[in-house]
Order: C-alpha cells, then sequence, then structure tokens
C-alpha cells in the first residue's frame, strides 16, 4: 500500500469506526469481544484491498455480516453466550428525553440478546441498517421469502418473550396498533 492510500485507510478508519462498531456491536449481541474482533477482522480485509475498494464503508459492513453468518453458521445448534451488560448507550436523540431512550436501548439491547444470532442479524439487516428484502436475501446468500418468514419470526418471538417494549410506548416493526374508540365510526346505510 502506498503512502497516499495508508492515510486514505487512517483517515476512513478514524472517521467510520465508531459506527461500524455499533452495528457490530449489534450483530453480535453486545458481546464487546466479538464485536471488536469483528470489526478488527473487517478492517483487515479491507486494508488488503484498499486500492480496490470503491465505496470502503459497503465494503466493510459486507464483510461484517458475512462474518457474523459464518459465526452463527458454524455454532448453529451450539447455544447462545449470554453477556451481563448491556452495550454502551449511544448519545440521546436531539430533542428527546435522554432518561426514556436509555431505557429504551437497555430494554432493546435485552430483548435482542434472547433472539438466536439469526433472527437478530435479520432484525439488524432489516431494522438498524434499513436494507430491503432483496439486499438482506443478497448480503446473507438466501432466498427473500427466508428473509421474510425469518423476520417474521424473530418479531413474532421478540413480542413474546419481551412484553416489556410495549410499556415503552415501542412496539417492533410491523406490530398493529389498537383500534381507539375515536377511529371507529358507525355505517350508517
Amino acid at each position: 500500500m502506498d503512502a497516499a492510500s495508508e492515510a486514505g485507510f487512517h483517515e476512513f478508519v478514524e472517521s467510520r469506526s465508531g459506527v461500524l462498531f455499533r452495528t457490530a456491536l449489534l450483530l453480535s449481541g453486545g458481546d464487546r469481544g466479538a464485536a471488536e474482533d469483528l470489526l478488527q477482522n473487517a478492517l483487515i480485509k479491507a486494508a488488503g484491498r484498499w486500492q480496490r475498494i470503491d465505496e470502503p464503508e459497503a465494503y466493510v459492513r459486507q464483510v461484517l455480516y458475512r462474518q457474523q453468518i459464518s459465526r452463527w453458521r458454524l455454532r448453529w445448534r451450539s447455544r447462545e453466550q449470554v453477556v451481563a451488560e448491556p452495550p454502551e448507550p449511544g448519545r440521546a436523540a436531539a430533542g428527546g428525553d435522554p432518561v426514556h431512550d436509555a431505557e429504551l436501548r437497555i430494554v432493546m439491547a435485552r430483548a435482542l440478546r434472547r433472539l438466536t444470532v439469526k433472527q437478530r442479524t435479520m432484525l439488524v439487516l432489516r431494522y438498524y441498517e434499513d436494507l430491503p428484502e432483496a439486499e438482506v436475501a443478497a448480503v446473507l446468500g438466501c432466498s427473500v421469502g427466508t428473509v421474510r418468514s425469518t423476520t417474521r419470526r424473530s418479531l413474532d418471538k421478540l413480542r413474546a418473550m419481551s412484553p416489556e417494549l410495549a410499556s415503552l410506548g415501542l412496539d417492533p416493526p410491523g406490530t398493529p396498533q389498537p383500534v381507539r374508540e375515536e377511529q371507529l365510526t358507525e355505517v350508517k346505510p
């Protein structure tokens, strides 16, 4: 790697590693060590191909996803390891209630840890990364139908295992909202 490429790589790592680490942390279920390993391996792979990469962040994210997929495929039947602490909370949303935001992050991290690695990966890609189903299918190497069914089952399991999400005023995506009385209108013949 020449000096200009090396400088570009260092600049990329300094500016984007925080955001990429948060993604790795979500993919790893809050396990900081596993998240650090995921990100470090992804950055090592990116450094080796740096001069040929057109979109470095997209490349590193793709490597993160694929590494996590490899991990859960290897440990397909093994029990998931639970971590003692939720991931570090980020900054409170501008204008939001910082206490509510912190509580929400803790409850959501706890709820996500209850899912399998595959289910958590699907939800992170679909709702945190906001990728369409077709892109998630391409990243994970599966069909769109598999993405849909796994996402649906993951959300159902999240709702069933984490009723505390509803108490915070947050329903996972796709939850039907209750009909309020004032929304009902009589149809007159």
